[in-house]
């Protein structure tokens, strides 16, 4: 854990939950909040929700803009 936070600055869950993230919304255009959520490793379409609000600080909706 030190390791990653020394070279990152972030802890490796929030680390992880980053690049989850960012596969996520390498295909937000392609695919639907449901299927998009699924395929990456959340609960439900709410969780991937909450994590964009708090990670990227938008939405799906804006995503797809």
């Amino acid at each position: 854990a030190r390791s990653v936070r020394a070279r990152t600055g972030l802890s490796p869950k929030l680390l992880a939950r980053v690049l989850r993230l960012r596969a996520a919304v390498a295909r937000a255009r392609s695919l639907s909040g449901a299927v998009l959520a699924q395929r990456h490793g959340y609960a439900d379409q709410a969780h991937l929700a909450r994590d964009l609000r708090e990670l990227a600080g938008c939405t799906l909706t804006d995503l797809r803009r």
